[in-house]
């Protein structure tokens, strides 16, 4: 198929610009054919330069202008649903940042939306899946050279909060990509959580529960531990490392430019997420171009998104109880099991 992917970009926020550079500039095969977002002074900045793009202030015009065949939405979380059903209304396929929902029941609904269509046409944004780091240690894992996978460490720092982040948003934001990537890297679903709470830094804003220490339980008995700090005040760091019966692999080490000059040495340390990530996120949205052209659905789905939701939800309860909380997941439909 010669000619360009036509695709609507929900949001022109950071992510949103950020998506629609990268499908301008780097990926092969598809074109930004138009952007909806409320803001359309942002918007048009957004897309300056790139000719053929229609601005749009409503979803619905986005997705029915010229030339769209698929959605890359980017849109705060509380709009993803409607953006979801909007489009699968359409038979769009799409690609959609996450969390998919905000909350399990609008995740499930998501789910039932795509299972009553009978076919997949929705990929959600977990992009550590493409990070090539992660996807090394998912093949050695896969592998069995290391024997059972025992426990995960992961840590997951950021610079800053930004403004109105809350103590469940440490939770049910930062902590959902560990929440994906444990479920992809053991093939587990995630069955409990612990939330401890160590005292706040003098960093983090008064009213915020920063740093966090979150325990996963697995279905098959592995243990999946998270040091969430979200205002570390030096960069953006994430790190896995699994245990195994015979092993274990660390991924997240910074390899990153060390400089040296006449008063010392120092090494660059990523500061935020787009950086850290730029080459996942390039991976992702070119498997995703390179799938939708030929009529394929591929990576993480649907039911992912929801289990993200519901295992998130967990933690936050957990958080605020500060007891252990179990994981109620839906009864899996047959197109995703």
């Amino acid at each position: 198929m010669s000619e360009l992917l036509g695709v609507a970009v929900l949001g022109a926020g950071h992510m949103g610009a950020d998506h629609i550079r990268r499908i301008d500039r780097v990926v092969n095969g598809a074109r930004v054919a138009a952007v909806a977002d409320p803001d359309t002074g942002r918007a048009e900045d957004a897309v300056g330069g790139i000719d053929g793009v229609s601005v749009h202030t409503e979803v619905s015009a986005a997705l029915d202008a010229p030339g769209v065949r698929a959605v890359l939405v980017a849109s705060p979380g509380p709009a993803h649903e409607e953006a979801l059903l909007a489009a699968f209304e359409r038979g769009l396929p799409v690609l959609c940042e996450k969390p998919m929902a905000p909350e399990s029941a609008g995740a499930l609904r998501v789910v039932e939306a795509e299972a009553r269509l009978g076919r997949r046409l929705a990929q959600v944004g977990f992009m550590r899946r493409y990070d090539p780091e992660y996807v090394r240690l998912k093949a050695l894992l896969d592998s069995g050279r290391l024997g059972r996978p025992l426990m995960l460490h992961c840590t997951h720092r950021n610079v800053s909060s930004p403004p109105g982040f809350t103590s469940a948003m440490v939770v049910n934001s930062s902590v959902s990509h560990e929440i994906d990537a444990a479920r992809w890297l053991l093939g587990q679903e995630l069955t409990a959580v612990t939330v401890l709470r160590p005292r706040p830094s003098t960093q983090a804003p008064a009213d915020l529960l920063d740093p966090q220490f979150v325990l996963f339980e697995t279905a098959e008995g592995a243990l999946v531990d998270v040091e969430v700090f979200v205002n570390t005040g030096f960069g953006y760091q994430v790190r896995c490392e699994a245990v195994c019966e015979s092993g274990s692999a660390r991924i997240g080490d910074e390899d990153a430019m060390r400089v040296t000059t006449a008063g010392g040495a120092h090494q660059e340390v990523a500061q935020d997420y787009l950086v850290r990530f730029a080459d996942a996120y390039d991976r992702e949205v070119q498997a995703w171009v390179d799938a939708t052209r030929e009529g394929r659905v591929t990576g993480p789905g649907v039911w992912d998104g929801y289990a993200a939701s519901a295992v998130a939800e967990a933690g936050v309860r957990a958080l605020e109880s500060g007891g252990r909380v179990a994981v109620e997941l839906a009864a899996r439909p047959a197109l995703y099991a």
